[in-house]
């Protein structure tokens, strides 16, 4: 039984959930109507978050589809970006995710809170920060994926480094190619990996070899701005504690703009070279 406040499509019985759409929420950051050109039409990426958890059997079939997508499976007009956070509240349920976090739930609890959502689940998919759907709706997502709000993609530099063997540094600087209002916004920096492959042993996927893409390993804030012009340079750098067998080639950084209501205004994705020195 699931737990008050938390829910995982295909446990059982059909599911009563719907998409929602978010309401009512100002665009903090500069998305004014007069700034939203041509050219932020044809603009940057779109971020597609996945929360899911190797502990929900439903989110196998999410991780498929978030893959796809990121692999570029599917014929969509505009780039994409994959996040997968895999939040922790199914582990009691006999599987431990190892790449489970609070931190990723305290996230996904801030979606629900500011898209007006009666409960937290998995999987879920949130496009842009402004709309949400069930991560097995592969309709729906494409839809929203083709109807979000598109930002020009930041003209950030980036470089990396490892001072040590346990440790990435990122620096990054350049424009975020967006005038950046009053109330500011976050420059969040995401170290991510592809290619995970684990047995599972318990739990609701026992007996399952589990695949996973996208995998959200570090995430930090790299600065908060506000009151600059779109052409203003920023920079900053965040370093990074790896994990045990770290390999850069099956790893990559994302890089996006969100504000307080955790809109994005824009997103870059670095791969990272092989054999990272």
């Amino acid at each position: 039984m699931a737990p008050r406040l938390f829910s995982c499509f295909g446990r059982g019985g059909s599911s009563h959930h719907n998409a929602y759409r978010s309401h009512g929420f100002a665009e903090s950051a500069s998305a004014t109507a007069d700034q939203l050109t041509e050219e932020q039409n044809r603009g940057g990426a779109i971020l597609v978050e996945l929360f899911s958890s190797q502990g929900c059997k439903t989110s196998l079939e999410a991780e498929l589809l978030l893959s796809r997508l990121g692999r570029g499976d599917f014929e969509l007009d505009v780039p994409v970006i994959v996040l997968a956070f895999h939040v922790d509240y199914w582990d009691y349920m006999g599987w431990k995710d190892p790449y489970g976090s609070s931190l990723w739930t305290v996230r996904q609890k801030g979606y629900v809170e500011a898209l007006n959502l009666d409960t937290m689940f998995t999987p879920q998919v949130v496009v842009q920060g402004r709309i949400q759907c069930v991560g097995t709706d592969e309709d729906a997502l494409l839809s929203h994926i083709r109807s979000a709000a598109r930002f020009p993609a930041p003209g950030l530099q980036a470089t990396f480094q490892k001072p040590s063997e346990d440790s990435l540094q990122v620096s990054l600087t350049g424009p975020l190619r967006i005038k950046i209002d009053g109330q500011g916004v976050d420059i969040m920096v995401v170290l991510y990996e592809n290619g995970l492959v684990n047995d599972c042993p318990k739990g609701e996927n026992k007996g399952r070899v589990l695949t996973n893409d996208f995998v959200v390993r570090k995430y930090e804030k790299l600065c908060t701005v506000k009151d600059i012009s779109a052409k203003k340079t920023i920079s900053g750098t965040i370093t990074f504690k790896l994990w045990e067998g770290f390999n850069s080639s099956k790893c990559g950084v994302a890089v996006f703009v969100q504000n307080s209501s955790f809109h994005t205004f824009g997103s870059q994705n670095f791969p990272l070279a092989d054999n990272l020195l």
